[in-house]
């Protein structure tokens, strides 16, 4: 009770007396309207007269009311520095810790958040938005480790000044003006915002040049701009009307903003008109966004009957009588939702720190589904969103455009940021050769996918060949040429976002003679196919499949070892075994034929085998005479070559029917 007593008496000291001419009421008030800066610097002459140990319970409250401040300015580390110091001087409220995680969580300093989000859960376990900091920090926290999406994000400098600058917005579909919302030292007027202590912002331009580059921001033209605080602007679908959102500002009222009109007339602008939405001088209204069919103007609000905070509201532009309705809870939570963007009539982009995000305010995607009943909200992850606040996002063409952040600037100044998608490098490439290894000229190669796409090219002159591919499709693909079988494959690309470049070779089989079947093995001295010839003889039979008016001669072929007649009688078998396995595979019988050869046709040396084999030179035959000239090493390789397995086309007129 004592300590109660001499704390109120301290109070009443400096509410009475001031400390150096200063007040605490005067800082109180200042805080009340709004104007952050100059309460900042109040609290902070309080603060630091505040030095008897008697006067630590008021240097608490004054702590904390000065991090108030820091945060709204978002000035993260003086803020979170100012709730330690309320902590720390036992200040009652355990808010204090919440506040503390959210300006830790800011700063990137994810550990720490989550330990004071933890502690403030100890008094309020049912807070919803401390759970949502929890768990954003911890899933921040995760994501450091995890690889960040494939946005590119950059400071746009041309359009950025050494103070804030933010909320950049196309004028039309021919993306070459770009408004945005600025405090640079050359804006309309000379007063400071009680708010932030920088000019008051104005809305500024730049324009393209006739090579489409960016040129240096100029004001608008026309009576828009004033001694007020003028922003966050987005455009009727004409580009004709801007919707702006301006602060009122009096000696006797706290500090809002509303939302105004000003129409377009050649390159000027009018002089803003209020926009009415409903009669209510409390609320704040502002970050307009119109729909791209122009019917619906979507808003942020603190109006009664939303979800806590500041949320997101629209209104019917064609009808308003009674259409203003929030968007619900699956968008609108406990904190503030803000900064609409319609990307289409289903596709809403927004910043929230209501949602578990990275700290301060994230962006997120929502889509509608479509009977327009429920929205399906997505957080943009890494680089796109930051500790710091993201927000204001605005989309030119494809997955590219401009967002405002203040990321790692200590001042908590925003900037204006580009960002990108880069289109992924999805490829297929190979080449198509004989089985020689020589390039087929002309051969033709057919890409089909299950997504509809179907493309053809011809090979380059090497055999060369090369497509662009989508994720996660399956596709099919033939290779052809006159005077060559067809061969067919298939394969799936992956759904990884990440570049990829397949490889896929085509051996194709000539028509006009023999070709060797690789990797067909009989047991010694029989015409049984040992297990493993399966999938060469596979392969052969998907391949008569692929060429369905083929029929053909298999032949079997012997090295020099026994007699011709032993050797005719074994190949004749071996090469019906492989016949055998064909029609039992599911071809047609008519198609195929068979011979055994013995040692009657000595296999003459090609390319291919002259690379596996440089000791035979391309275009030897390898007959029983010069075999025998041979070291006996090199005679058993010879003798393996010549045994072999091959077929050769006999017609490719085959009619099933």
């Amino acid at each position: 009770m004592k300590r109660l007593i001499l704390y109120i008496m301290i109070l009443l000291a400096i509410g009475a007396t001031g400390c150096k001419s200063v007040k605490l009421s005067d800082a109180d008030e200042q805080l009340e309207r709004g104007e952050y800066n100059d309460a900042s610097k109040t609290y902070r002459k309080i603060y630091n007269r505040l030095t008897k140990r008697e006067e630590r319970p008021l240097r608490g409250e004054v702590a904390y009311k000065m991090a108030t401040c820091y945060r709204k300015l978002n000035q993260n580390a003086r803020a979170s520095a100012s709730y330690q110091n309320a902590i720390r001087y036992e200040y009652p409220d355990s808010m204090a810790f919440y506040w503390l995680g959210r300006s830790l969580q800011a700063e990137g300093k994810y550990p720490q958040a989550i330990q004071a989000y933890r502690t403030f859960l100890e008094w309020q376990p049912d807070n919803l938005l401390a759970k949502e900091g929890l768990k954003g920090s911890m899933r921040a926290e995760a994501a450091k480790k995890e690889k960040k999406s494939r946005y590119v994000v950059k400071n746009a400098k041309i359009f950025n000044s050494r103070r804030a600058d933010f909320a950049p917005m196309y004028l039309d579909k021919s993306l070459d003006q770009l408004y945005f919302t600025t405090t640079n030292e050359k804006v309309t007027g000379e007063n400071r915002s009680e708010i932030t202590g920088m000019k008051k912002s104005d809305i500024w331009v730049s324009k393209k040049n006739e090579r489409g580059e960016w040129q240096r921001p100029e004001p608008v033209e026309g009576e828009l701009n004033s001694e007020m605080d003028e922003g966050i602007v987005c455009f009727s679908p004409d580009g004709q009307t801007m919707y702006l959102t301006m602060a009122r500002r009096a000696p006797d009222a706290n500090t809002s903003v509303e939302i105004y009109t000003s129409k377009r007339s050649d390159a000027t602008w009018s002089a803003p008109v209020k926009f009415e939405i409903i009669p209510d001088t409390l609320s704040a209204m502002g970050h307009p966004a119109v729909s791209p069919d122009g019917r619906f103007l979507y808003f942020s609000s603190d109006m009664p009957g939303g979800y806590g905070g500041k949320d997101i509201w629209r209104i019917n532009l064609l009808d308003r009588a009674g259409s203003l309705e929030n968007l619900g809870p699956q968008i609108n939570t406990p904190g503030d939702e803000m900064f609409p963007y319609m990307r289409s009539d289903s596709v809403m982009y927004f910043s929230s720190d209501g949602h578990p995000g990275f700290g301060g305010l994230d962006l997120f995607v929502a889509r509608q589904n479509s009977t327009r009943d429920f929205w399906s909200v997505e957080n943009l992850g890494l680089p796109m969103n930051s500790s710091g606040d993201d927000f204001g996002i605005t989309f030119g063409e494809g997955e590219s455009g401009f967002l405002s952040s203040n990321r790692g600037d200590a001042k908590g100044y925003d900037h204006i940021y580009s960002f990108e998608l880069p289109e992924l490098k999805i490829t297929i490439s190979g080449w198509v050769v004989d089985k020689d290894d020589e390039p087929v000229a002309n051969a033709i190669i057919r890409i089909v996918g299950d997504d509809g796409s179907n493309q053809k090219e011809v090979a380059r002159d090497d055999g060369s060949f090369k497509f662009k591919l989508e994720r996660g499709v399956k596709y099919v693909m033939l290779a052809g040429a006159p005077g060559y079988l067809n061969v067919k494959q298939e394969f799936e690309s992956d759904t990884e976002e990440e570049d990829a470049d397949y490889g896929v070779d085509f051996v194709l089989a000539a028509i006009n003679k023999p070709q060797v079947v690789e990797n067909i093995f009989y047991d010694f001295d029989k015409a049984t196919l040992r297990p493993e010839s399966k999938e060469a003889l596979d392969e052969m039979a998907r391949m008569m499949a692929d060429n369905p008016n083929v029929t053909i001669e298999m032949s079997s072929h012997t090295d020099r070892h026994g007699s011709d007649a032993y050797n005719e009688r074994l190949s004749d078998r071996r090469a019906k075994s492989v016949v055998d396995y064909l029609i039992a595979d599911g071809v047609d019988p008519r198609r195929l034929s068979w011979k055994g050869y013995g040692e009657t046709q000595p296999k003459r040396v090609t390319k291919r085998i002259n690379k596996e084999f440089p000791q035979f030179e391309e275009g030897t035959e390898l007959t029983e005479e010069f075999i025998e000239s041979l070291p006996e090493e090199e005679q058993e390789v010879a003798d393996q070559i010549n045994r072999r397995t091959e077929f050769q086309v006999t017609s490719t007129t085959f009619d099933m029917f």
